[in-house]
């Protein structure tokens, strides 16, 4: 049986039986950080395109709120993670330790923080929110596809501690199934594709920015 005390309601993390610690649904903390990340990016494409700054003062906004609630009352009432939840509710739970999490958020709402001051609040953009902006990608990016908390790794460097119930037991010293493996030939298929990534820049770069045609009026126009 978990040994971890306090309100359910409160506690930053769940008890679950058989966990000496608090803990959080991995799966749905990888939705909400898809989520997240999604609106993010589709902020910065407003910027680059169009140079709309509204969606992103938006997303900076409700990125700020969501962390504050996460961090500072609990993750149970995270509205992403609760979205997250609902999304993933028919997957079996993959529980990860909770401390590990809360480092890693409270980056993200030091991060959100001062994005809202320079961004909201001060209406301005400069080199240091672009930073801030991609390294927020980063870390979402890296945590909703592959799984991996960057944050989480400062866990290990603030508090000079083995961190417990990593995802994917990535905490656990272990040897590789032969599944996990990478062969020669595996690591010279991925070399190729980035030689092929390279030459399609190089050779075909001119044709790929060719407008496309509307294939309608494309067939309507080849009819005799």
């Amino acid at each position: 049986m978990s040994t971890a005390k306090g309100n359910q309601s409160t506690r930053f993390g769940e008890t679950v039986p058989g966990y000496l610690i608090p803990v959080l649904n991995e799966r749905e903390i990888r939705a909400a950080a898809g989520i997240l990340f999604f609106a993010t990016f589709l902020s910065l494409m407003f910027i680059v395109f169009r140079e709309n700054f509204v969606p992103i003062k938006y997303v900076i906004t409700l990125f700020f709120t969501d962390f504050v609630i996460r961090v500072f009352v609990s993750p149970r009432y995270s509205p992403t993670l609760v979205i997250g939840r609902l999304i993933v509710s028919r997957q079996n739970p993959e529980y990860v330790g909770a401390a590990q999490k809360k480092v890693a958020w409270i980056i993200g709402v030091i991060l959100s923080a001062i994005m809202f001051l320079l961004m909201v609040i001060m209406n301005t953009y400069s080199i240091i929110t672009g930073i801030i902006c991609l390294i927020c990608l980063l870390f979402l990016f890296f945590e909703s596809v592959f799984g991996i908390c960057l944050g989480c790794i400062m866990y290990k460097w603030i508090y000079k501690d083995k961190a417990q119930y990593c995802p994917g037991e990535v905490c656990d010293i272990k040897a590789k199934q032969p599944i996990q493996k990478t062969s020669g030939i595996q690591l010279l298929m991925v070399l190729g594709f980035i030689l092929l990534t390279v030459g399609l820049a190089f050779f075909f770069n001119g044709f790929f920015q060719i407008k496309p045609h509307d294939l309608w009026e494309m067939l309507n126009g080849a009819k005799p």
